[in-house]
Order: C-alpha cells, then sequence, then structure tokens
C-alpha cells in the first residue's frame, strides 16, 4: 500500500500536507515510531531521496539500542514505520497549534492504517500531546499522563492493548549534546525491539 495514496482517498488532496509517499505492507509493522514534525526539506526526511537529516541522527540510535540497522529499509523489514506526527514544516521555534490541529486527522488516519502494531513510540511532547488528542475520541482519557518524559518513562501505558511508550526527539543536532536523552532514547527503542520480538 501507498501510505500518501492510501491517506488521501481518505482525506482527499491536501498539496502542503507532506505524506509518507512510499510503500508499506502494514499487517508487517509492529512498531510505529512518531517524531515530532517533518523538515524544511522534503528529502531530508526519513523517507525522502537524501534523508540525510534526519536519519543521521535516527539510524545511529537503533544502532546503539542493539538495532543493527543501516537504511530506513532495513527498519520497515524488521516492522518498524517512523513517522511525523506535524505533516507541515514549523515556521517557529515552537510548533504552533494551528498546525497541530491540522495535521491531527493526518496523523489518526496514518495510525489506523497498520492493524497489527503492538508498539507506538512517543517521540518528544508533540507527538505525545496529538496522540493522546487521537485516544481522548475513543478512550475518553489520555494515554499518557501530563509530567516530564524522564519521570513517565518508568510506567507502562497502553491504548487498546498497544504499549506506548514515551520518549524523545530522535532527530536533530541536538541530540549529539544531550547524552542522558541519547540513553533514555536508545533504552526505550531497545524496549520496543523486545516487545516486537516476541
Amino acid at each position: 500500500m501507498n501510505i500518501k495514496q492510501a491517506l488521501q482517498q481518505q482525506l482527499g488532496e491536501a498539496p502542503h500536507i507532506r505524506l509518507n509517499d512510499m510503500e508499506v505492507d502494514p499487517a508487517g509493522i509492529r512498531a510505529i515510531l512518531i517524531n515530532e514534525v517533518v523538515p524544511a526539506d522534503p528529502a531530508q526526511d526519513f523517507y525522502g531521496s537524501s534523508g540525510e537529516a534526519y536519519l543521521s541522527t535516527a539510524l545511529p540510535l537503533f544502532r546503539q539500542a542493539g538495532i543493527p540497522v543501516q537504511s530506513v529499509q532495513e527498519l520497515l523489514d524488521m516492522g518498524v514505520y517512523l513517522t511525523n506526527a506535524v505533516k507541515t514544516p514549523k515556521t517557529a521555534y515552537a510548533v504552533e497549534p494551528e498546525r497541530i490541529a491540522e495535521s491531527l486527522p493526518w496523523l489518526e488516519a496514518e495510525l489506523a492504517l497498520f492493524p497489527r502494531v503492538q508498539v507506538i513510540l512517543l517521540m518528544g511532547d508533540v507527538a505525545k500531546k496529538m496522540f493522546n488528542r487521537i485516544a481522548r475520541k475513543t478512550a475518553k482519557k489520555s494515554v499518557i499522563p501530563a509530567g516530564a518524559t524522564y519521570k513517565l518513562r518508568a510506567n507502562a501505558y497502553y491504548h487498546g492493548g498497544i504499549r506506548v511508550i514515551p520518549s524523545y526527539i530522535i532527530t536533530g543536532g541536538n541530540l549529539l549534546i544531550e547524552k542522558s536523552k541519547v540513553r533514555m532514547i536508545t533504552e526505550d527503542l531497545a524496549v520496543m525491539a523486545q516487545l516486537i520480538r516476541q
């Protein structure tokens, strides 16, 4: 299934919304990582023509977690799908509320494409906020409570039988200097890998 085409069939054409234009076997996906926002240059995204900006920090984190992958295709082959919560690039330091609201139905429809997901990792506060909004539509409550991510990670959260793990953004140069976040992200990725191998 082509992700972009499937979502546009459901929600219509929206040229400014950036979707993953790639083929995926939805039944093979066991884990979804939801990053914060699409990059300004679509070529730099996870499935972009180079993917350099996002994959240059994401792939080493997987390797540090004991998942020996060299490409985004290898992640897909092991059942891991990467996406961004906000489907339009941000124009300010923080993601604007209107961008979150506009992207929310697209993220919700995207997650619904994968019937066999066991684990969802929420990479950053924006992903956590958006996933909680989606969850409240069916569960009438947030999955992840308010609080600092490093404290929340100590608990196991579930939504409809899916393990939901709050973590940190896996893209961006700041990761190189934030050693404690790198350690926590790699721990979370290792938990994900263990869960999807069971």
